[in-house]
């Protein structure tokens, strides 16, 4: 893009098209055309800011207009943007990007876009501890991730208008001033730019931490070449130091082998091999367990050579009853009768599917409900034949007074 054509372009235009190529330039890597060419249109995006006087010192963020929001972003972009531009000179290009985040920085934190506990470290001149430093990336990480929520939740939101709108015009016909009442969302777009400027500034402090380390490891470098005669670091001093690194890693894992002790098989393991297949619970396992002994560390810990000893050791036992196996035990146990009724049900299984079995499911009824029938007709007989010799009310004829 010319010079010429930059000018023609109106601030919106040009800040959209300059959005869009930070975006790709994200996504797809540091395509270095691209990224001359996003710094360009942005270094022309923020002349026009200035020139045209969008913000003024004695403002906060409750008095610039929503239109005016986004134009917040071009420093931060353009310092993102920056740090992927290749050259020679690294170190530069760092402190180039790393005064555009600051400036960033600064302006947000005039216009109260900038958190309490960030300004608080920024005046103590950064955390200094190792705890204060990981809170603060902890809270940082927070922001960041209810940032991108708030913008997801807002697109949807924007996305699900936007579909009942364009159903609700099929099937009702919206004059264009019903439309452009509709379409009015300048608090749900206000709340976007102050949510994806909150987003820029928790990515702007991890950004700035990491151009500051990655500058003074290439300051370092540089010292070290300027002590040495300015000699480059050799491919060959890399290699040399690898292969030292890697002669004292195997010489270590060579050492291993007789300094620590094997790692024994114990319940656990064959347990794990058994769910994993590599055992059956067939196999025959010694489970072994150590007793349990509960007395002073000096002498448990300690190898107990006399009975005195042990018994001292033995002094503080447990009030409750101690368990008889190990939970690797109670598994394999279980385990096994698992296997057991496994086993029973396949049996069964086979013996109900089998022709013998039928056969006698269908003879067996028959003959047991013949036997029944005769059974309860013979009792049945035998109540009759006992209601005939004894009449209702017969035995009660002694106890009839005398007349």
């Amino acid at each position: 893009m010319s010079e010429l054509k930059m000018e023609e372009i109106s601030l919106p235009a040009l800040f959209e098209q300059a959005r869009k190529i930070h975006l790709a330039a994200t996504e797809s890597g540091a395509d270095q055309e691209l990224v001359r060419k996003g710094c360009e249109v942005l270094e022309k995006c923020d002349d026009m800011v200035s020139k045209l006087g969008l913000f003024s010192a004695n403002e906060t963020k409750d008095d610039i207009s929503t239109a005016n929001l986004k134009y917040i972003l071009v420093l931060y972009y353009l310092g993102e943007l920056n740090e992927k531009l290749a050259g020679d000179d690294r170190v530069q290009i760092l402190k180039t990007s790393q005064a555009k985040l600051k400036e960033f920085l600064t302006f947000c934190e005039a216009m109260e876009l900038v958190p309490e506990e960030e300004l608080q470290a920024s005046a103590q001149g950064g955390a200094n501890s190792f705890v204060e430093r990981r809170a603060l990336k902890i809270a940082r990480f927070k922001r960041q991730i209810a940032a991108e929520a708030k913008l997801t939740e807002i697109r949807e939101r924007k996305e699900r208008r936007g579909r009942s709108t364009k159903a609700a015009a099929l099937s009702t016909p919206v004059e264009a001033e019903e439309e452009d009442l509709l379409d009015d969302d300048g608090e749900e777009e206000r709340e976007a730019w102050l949510t994806t400027i909150s987003l820029a500034t928790c990515k702007a402090f991890d950004l700035l931490e990491m151009l500051k380390k990655e500058e003074e490891m290439l300051s370092a470098i540089k010292e070290i070449q300027v002590k040495e005669g300015d000699k480059e670091f050799s491919q060959d001093a890399l290699d040399d130091r690898t292969r030292k690194a890697e002669a004292w890693h195997r010489d270590a894992a060579a050492r291993a082998h007789y300094t620590k002790p094997a790692q024994p098989i114990t319940c656990a393991t064959f347990a794990q091999d058994v769910l994993e297949g590599r055992a059956k619970v067939s196999q025959a396992h010694d489970h072994k367990h150590q007793p349990l002994i509960f007395g002073p560390q000096s002498l448990v810990g300690g190898s107990l050579t006399s009975e005195r000893e042990r018994m001292a050791a033995q002094v503080f036992q447990p009030g409750h009853r101690l368990p008889t196996m190990s939970i690797e035990e109670a598994g394999l146990r279980e385990m096994q009768m698992m296997n057991n009724w496994q086993e029973r049900t396949a049996k069964m299984m086979e013996d109900a599917n089998s022709a013998w079995y039928k056969d006698n499911q269908k003879l067996g009824p028959n003959e047991d409900d013949d036997d029944d029938d005769d059974a309860a007709q013979e009792k049945a007989r035998a109540w009759d034949d006992w209601k005939d010799d004894n009449p209702r009310g017969a035995g009660n004829k002694k106890l009839t007074p005398c007349g």
